[in-house]
């Protein structure tokens, strides 16, 4: 039997977080328990409909269940979904194919697919499911890409802190989507700082995903409007809900990596706006 559970976050504006504490960002825009043994864990978003979740099957499969909030027959009705593994070896069964899925592993999985279940190959050494879905228009086949198949991006250099490869693993040029794209970001060894020069997408949603973080160890992921920032304290396998209105950068105590997920108007990679150190307030 699977459990889900599921949580609903409505969108807000600048102007109400100007007014908000720690505790109320991290409520707002911090999702802290997304990897839970035996069960499928959602969060939905409102910013472009974007839904963020995380399965670990460990004593046994996990369904993909529908959800009442989706008032649909199967969770995939209407929506697409992409897939990454940031645990041990397991598989994704469908109706139609079955995949296997070793580490950084991504999956797309287009509209209307049924029957959807998450298996680990090993209990003991479970595989960590990281789940975004948003909504689609039109079905596209479901595709696996290995990250050695990703579009890869080498940037920035350790002199700035910030050395750091994009593996760009569910992007147009590597599979065909709707509107959901991901890839996995892998801060080099000596580097801290990423996404630096900070930046915005006023026409999408994006949400990070922080792990290969030790438990001892931090990742302060800046957000807000360019001129009025603020801060969340991340850890390991911690998401972060970025709206279309906020910057998004973070700088950890160590180097770490997170995948990105976005979905909105475009599928333009470089379609943002770009602040650099000193325009930050």
């Amino acid at each position: 039997m699977t459990t889900t559970n599921f949580e609903n976050r409505y969108a807000v504006g600048p102007n109400e977080v100007k007014g908000m504490d720690t505790n109320e960002l991290r409520k707002t825009f911090l999702a802290e328990q997304l990897m839970q043994s035996d069960s499928v864990n959602w969060i939905y978003t409102h910013y472009e409909r974007f839904m963020v979740g995380g399965a670990v099957p460990v004593n046994g499969p996990l369904a993909l269940e529908t959800l009442d909030a989706l008032k649909t027959d199967s969770f995939l009705n209407n929506r697409e979904m992409g897939i990454i593994n940031v645990g041990g070896n397991g598989k994704v069964i469908t109706s139609e194919n079955e995949y296997e899925m070793t580490y950084k592993d991504t999956l797309y999985l287009g509209r209307g697919t049924k029957d959807v279940r998450f298996e680990s190959i090993d209990g003991q050494n479970p595989a960590k499911f990281y789940l975004n879905s948003a909504p689609a228009h039109h079905s596209y086949p479901s595709k696996k890409i290995s990250v050695e198949k990703a579009n890869v991006l080498s940037l920035g250099a350790l002199s700035t802190s910030n050395e750091r490869k994009i593996n760009q693993t569910m992007i147009n040029s590597v599979v065909q989507t709707c509107q959901l794209q991901m890839g996995i970001t892998c801060l080099q060894e000596g580097s801290v700082w990423n996404t630096m020069p900070a930046h915005q997408h006023d026409r999408r949603n994006e949400v990070y995903f922080y792990f290969e973080l030790p438990a001892d160890q931090a990742v302060c992921h800046f957000m807000g409007e360019p001129k009025e920032t603020r801060h969340l304290w991340v850890h390991n396998e911690q998401a972060v809900i970025s709206p279309p209105w906020s910057i998004h950068s973070g700088c950890g105590t160590q180097n770490y990596s997170f995948i990105w997920g976005m979905a909105g108007e475009n599928l333009d990679y470089d379609d943002m706006d770009k602040y650099p150190p000193n325009e930050l307030r």
